[in-house]
C-alpha cells in the first residue's frame, strides 16, 4: 500500500488523467499536421507508412476527409459526408485538437479544453451512430466522461504550468483561458 493520503492520490490520479488525455489530442494533431503514420499515411490493408505523405495537412492533405468522407455512418451520415474536407471544418478540427491537447497537456486552460474536448468527442459520437463495440456507448462517450470529471473537479494540477499561466497576462485577460 502507498502511504499517499487518499486526497493526494486522487490529485495525482486527475492529473495522470488529464496529462494522458491531453497526450491523445495533441498526437491526433500532429499526426494529422506532419502524417506520422498513426492514422494518417498509414496504408490499412498493409499498415505500412509513409510517414509525410500527401494525406498530411502540412502537404495539403484534409485532417477531417477521410474521417468525414469515409468512417461516419448512422442518422447523421449525410450531413458529415459534407462536411468532409471543407477549409474551415479542417482549421476548427485541427485548432481544437491542439487547443484540446496543449491545454490538458500543459495543465494551463483545462477547463476550457475539457469542455471544448467534451463538445468534439460528443459530436465525433454523433458520426458514428451506432457503436459497434457496445450499445450505446464507444471510446468518444467514456472520453467526454472523463472530460467531464476534469470540467468539474476543483483540483490542484501536479506536473503542470497552471500556477505560471494563471499570472500570464493573457490569462488575466480571458477568464475562459484560467
Amino acid at each position: 500500500m502507498t502511504n499517499f493520503k487518499t486526497n493526494e492520490l486522487v490529485v495525482y490520479t486527475m492529473s495522470l488523467l488529464r496529462i494522458g488525455l491531453g497526450y491523445i489530442f495533441l498526437w491526433a494533431f500532429l499526426d494529422k499536421l506532419f502524417g506520422l503514420g498513426f492514422t494518417t499515411c498509414k496504408n490499412a490493408v498493409s499498415g505500412a507508412v509513409d510517414i509525410g505523405c500527401n494525406a498530411a495537412w502540412i502537404n495539403g492533405g484534409s485532417p477531417t476527409e477521410g474521417f468525414l468522407g469515409n468512417a461516419v455512418s448512422g442518422p447523421m451520415a449525410n450531413f458529415y459526408h459534407n462536411l468532409a474536407g471543407l477549409a474551415w471544418v479542417d482549421w476548427l478540427f485541427m485548432i481544437g485538437l491542439a487547443f484540446i491537447g496543449l491545454g490538458l497537456l500543459l495543465g494551463t486552460w483545462v477547463r476550457s479544453a475539457a469542455a471544448a474536448g467534451i463538445i468534439m468527442l460528443l459530436l465525433m459520437y454523433s458520426a458514428l451512430l451506432w457503436p459497434t463495440h457496445a450499445p450505446g456507448v464507444d471510446e468518444h462517450v467514456i472520453y467526454a466522461i472523463a472530460l467531464y470529471v476534469l470540467l468539474v473537479s476543483d483540483m490542484p494540477h501536479k506536473w503542470s504550468l497552471h500556477g505560471w499561466w494563471l499570472k500570464t497576462a493573457i490569462a488575466k485577460r480571458l477568464p475562459l483561458l484560467r
